[in-house]
């Protein structure tokens, strides 16, 4: 929609998780560099935590991309309350046929499959997203899976990923003995004010656009109203490009952000009360809000004719790009 008009190849804030935009700033780098180690290393449980949106998935997604033909790698994200054959959900991470209701078998199968990996010097790795989902039943069956073992070596290594919850459940007296195979443990913050500015200069720049379209008023401001949590930062970012566009400015200040904060379209989520107010500025006399002819900027032309358009439409526009985010992708 307003890629044209601001010169990008693609959207630099879309809410899916995509491995290409990832952010290593330095607390991302060193939770990447902990996942990567205890792949490495054959560390029975690997943890990561961290609170919503900030980058969790996406740091799987980039592990998995980079995972060499030494590691076998199964993911298991579709996790929840006291899930039933767990085991059955593993196969599949794998892509391994199994037999519903027929533990014995599954349970046969799986070990062949680990046995035959280990033969042919590969890691096994499954990874467990949204882990904070399992009841504590459900991480014992994972840990007994994890005892399997080949001479001095496991054969199965885990991976936890999930909010602040799975931390608070790991401490407790019943979990540790898995507790206690746990290698490596990093839990993700969200940003500081620093890291958020650039945060967006590399979403901005990897999106083929200018890094410098949000002033660093409002690059503050984004901070402030999103506290820092990657998700929070693109959706208010996106939201405020498409009332950008449709107002036909090239260059985003805070009272366009505050804007988008005061009208509520991108306040789920947004932590007003928690943060100092940042007043808008003034706009410039003569400023004028509107937008050049949307049939024209898609091809590439400039035109001076402005079109105005309400708030109405502009959270339309939003909504509709909400939708393209939200909706499943198809091959």
């Amino acid at each position: 929609m307003y890629e044209p008009f601001y010169g990008f190849r693609e959207k630099p804030f879309s809410l899916l998780p995509d491995p290409a935009f990832l952010y290593l700033g330095p607390q991302h780098a060193r939770a990447y560099t902990l996942l990567e180690y205890g792949v490495l290393n054959r560390a029975g449980f690997t943890v990561l935590t961290g609170e919503i949106g900030c980058g969790k998935t996406a740091l799987v997604r980039h592990l998995l991309n980079e995972l060499n033909e030494e590691v076998t790698a199964g993911l298991l994200s579709n996790t929840h309350k006291r899930i039933n054959n767990l085991l059955e959900w593993v196969l599949m991470a794998f892509g391994l046929d199994y037999e519903p209701k027929n533990s014995v078998r599954n349970y046969n199968n799986f070990v062949e499959f680990l046995i035959d990996e280990y033969a042919q010097n590969h890691r096994v790795v499954l990874i467990v997203d949204e882990a904070q989902n399992l009841d504590e039943l459900t991480l014992e069956e994972l840990r007994t899976l994890s005892n399997i073992n080949a001479d001095k070596h496991l054969v199965l290594q885990l991976v936890l990923v999930g909010q602040p919850e799975l931390r608070t459940m790991l401490s407790r007296p019943n979990l540790r003995q898995l507790t206690q195979r746990v290698v490596a443990h990093h839990h993700l913050e969200p940003l500081e004010e620093d890291e958020t500015i650039n945060y967006m200069r590399h979403r901005l720049s990897h999106a083929g656009g200018p890094t410098d379209i949000f002033s660093p008023e409002a690059c503050r401001l984004v901070h402030g109203k999103t506290g820092g949590i990657p998700r929070l930062i693109n959706l208010l970012c996106d939201t405020a490009l498409v009332y950008g566009y449709a107002e036909g400015v090239r260059k985003i200040d805070v009272a366009l952000v505050q804007s988008v904060v005061d009208e509520g379209t991108a306040g789920m989520g947004l932590k007003p009360d928690r943060y100092r107010e940042v007043r808008p500025e003034q706009r410039e006399p003569g400023a004028a809000y509107g937008t050049t002819d949307r049939t024209s900027l898609a091809n590439g032309r400039k035109d001076e004719r402005v079109v105005r358009f309400d708030r109405s439409e502009a959270r339309q526009l939003f909504s509709s790009l909400l939708k393209e985010d939200s909706s499943p992708k198809t091959n």
